[in-house]
């Protein structure tokens, strides 16, 4: 059976199984006698923890120095409030509102107790168990990302666990164990791709994720000067490294040329759309660079990414479209191709073709119609379309059947081996190891894919290098910058900046600023886009007019400041989490 035949089922069993701590009301009807009896029981129950993956959204990388919304940022910028209980998230983002819940990890701890009692031999439960497993350690690295230490648990509380329902938080360094103990347990007993169903996890899935986990927790032990704990740095980067180059050595992963014909896109001469064809394609299943998808079906289970992209008021910042080298491999600030940003269109011109892929401009279509390629004839300036003017339409589709509200039906990359190279070749180089060899297998197939020169082991020295705060070797700066645009709006930056301590990035104003807007480039917009009372707002930086989408916000704003340890790289408790329970305390500087 396909995955996409029992999300009903999932979605049926998410209500009975998301009770709160202390509500067992739904829990009575299924009693051990009347529900766990055959492993078709337990796949049953995993199969509801799927909706926990992160859904489809243009918004990912909204705290982050890559993007702004039309509302900016409050947490960028020090101004968030200590929320008052977990339920304190934003309406849109359901995920962020629930990290500090154990629902979901009382629904994993509730099948841990129970799945025993199911008749079976190991190979018939342990795979359900190791998807369990997969999604408990899913949901705590979320929480230690977000609050360093929290209070582990592996058992389903009751009423009565007073002592645990009212216990201190365990150390990072302690749940870091218990989620690499999940994982591993995952890839021992999770199938080969070959013998999953589609859309459901096999064994490169946990690998992945064990990979992702151990680069982030070795490089924020590095930057952070974390020394004491069970695992160090290098033993980290070392597994993360080793996980990266099994998937790699399997030879079932690939980086692909999107398919123009997968996805409904007509291309420009000379202007191929490899890259972004990948993130339209109706179908990811089969597709060597998907690890996993999160599988869409028409009229069944779709979402409105096609919809929101390029409608969403969301742009891309001046910074980060300074950050895309020229095609001959060069930063802008030393490359003769770069052609300056008079317009839009210089700005782009003979840049890494991933940018003109990414924003809405006069050499991607943006709608195709009846077999005709349209395009706007200027960026969109709006609160509705980008408040940068540099529009993101990464994951738009120029079909308008994926516009409407609510009915794209295209595949989400939940995993994508482009992830596993970048975590190759960042933690070969955070371990001093890192050789042309090492970047030919990695950063060189994503340069490939949109030809693009490569990168070598002593590349260019960026002149306008942003400010870390620290210093880094050239090479490990242009691997940084790889992952900065080849997973752009993916949900990966913010905890990228918190792991490598680089809050001082977003000191820097082009953070929160957008395109230049120069004579030539107001002529071709209505009168009265800028400049007057109702237009959009400029600002000049550096002898620049740089369009800047909040009021109020200045280059010398206070708060976009960033200390050495600022209290940022890790969230406040709730304070009703603290009131109930005495044992909890607040994280360092939101006390």
């Amino acid at each position: 059976m396909k995955l996409k035949y029992i999300i009903s089922t999932a979605i049926l069993l998410a209500g009975i199984f998301s009770c709160d701590v202390t509500d067992l009301t739904p829990l009575d009807s299924l009693t051990d006698e009347s529900y766990w009896n055959k492993p078709e029981d337990l796949k049953l129950y995993a199969t509801r923890l799927y909706t926990d993956f992160v859904k489809p959204s243009v918004k990912l990388d909204e705290r982050s120095d890559n993007c702004l919304t039309t509302n900016y940022n409050d947490y960028l910028f020090n101004e968030k409030n200590i929320p008052t209980n977990s339920d304190d998230g934003k309406e849109d983002d359901q995920e962020d509102k629930e990290i500090w819940s154990w629902k979901k990890i009382r629904a994993c701890n509730f099948f841990m107790t129970r799945y025993k009692q199911v008749p079976g031999d190991d190979s018939e439960i342990n795979p359900y168990v190791a998807e369990v497993r997969f999604f408990r350690a899913l949901d705590y690295f979320k929480k230690i990302k977000k609050y360093g230490d929290v209070p582990y648990y592996d058992k389903d509380l009751q009423t009565n666990d007073t002592e645990l329902l009212y216990k201190a938080r365990d150390s990072r360094d302690f749940v870091l164990g218990k989620i690499i103990e999940d994982l591993e347990f995952a890839i021992e007993w999770l199938p080969e791709p070959s013998k999953a169903e589609e859309g459901r996890l096999h064994k490169y899935v946990a690998m992945t994720q064990l990979a992702r986990v151990c680069l982030h927790e070795g490089t924020f032990r590095k930057y952070h000067n974390v020394s004491s704990g069970t695992f160090s740095s290098e033993e980290l980067l070392k597994k993360a490294a080793t996980m990266a180059e099994a998937i790699m050595s399997s030879g079932l992963y690939d980086i692909v040329k999107g398919d123009n014909a997968g996805c409904g896109q007509m291309p420009f001469d000379n202007y191929p759309l490899y890259y972004s064809n990948q993130f339209i394609q109706e179908s990811l299943v089969g597709n060597r660079e998907c690890i996993l998808p999160r599988i869409y079906i028409v009229d069944l289970f779709m979402h409105q990414t096609g919809r929101q992209a390029g409608e969403a008021g969301i742009g891309y910042s001046k910074d980060f479209i300074e950050s895309f080298l020229c095609k001959d491999g060069k930063p802008i600030a030393v490359s003769s191709l770069y052609q300056g940003d008079e317009t839009l269109e210089q700005e782009i011109m003979n840049r890494d073709p991933r940018l003109y892929q990414i924003i809405d401009n006069k050499n991607k279509p943006y709608l195709v119609m009846n077999g005709t390629r349209q395009v706007n004839p200027y960026s969109n300036v709006s609160p509705s379309g980008a408040v940068t003017g540099y529009q993101m339409v990464k994951f738009k589709s120029p079909l308008q059947a994926q516009a409407e509200a609510r009915k794209t039906t295209y595949d989400w990359f939940l995993y994508r081996y482009a992830e596993v190279l970048l975590i190759f070749a960042e933690a070969k180089a955070e371990l001093g190891e890192c050789t042309q060899d090492v970047l030919d297998r990695t950063i060189n197939l994503l340069r490939d894919r949109v030809e693009m020169s490569h990168l070598t082991v002593s590349p260019e020295v960026d002149a306008n290098a942003v400010n870390y705060g620290y210093t880094i070797s050239p090479l490990l700066y242009e691997i940084r910058r790889e992952r900065r645009i080849e997973l752009a709006d993916e949900g990966f930056r913010w905890d990228d900046i918190v792991r490598w301590k680089a809050g001082k990035l977003l000191e820097n104003p082009k953070t929160f600023l957008g395109m230049r807007v120069t004579p030539e480039v107001a002529a071709l917009y209505p009168t009265g886009t800028f400049y007057g009372e109702n237009g959009v707002q400029t600002v000049n930086y550096n002898g620049k007019d740089l369009i800047r989408p909040y009021a109020g916000k200045g280059l010398d704003d206070t708060g976009r400041k960033w200390t050495a340890n600022d209290k940022r790289y890790l969230e406040p408790i709730p304070l009703e989490e603290l009131t109930l329970n005495s044992n909890l305390t607040q994280n360092p500087g939101w006390e």
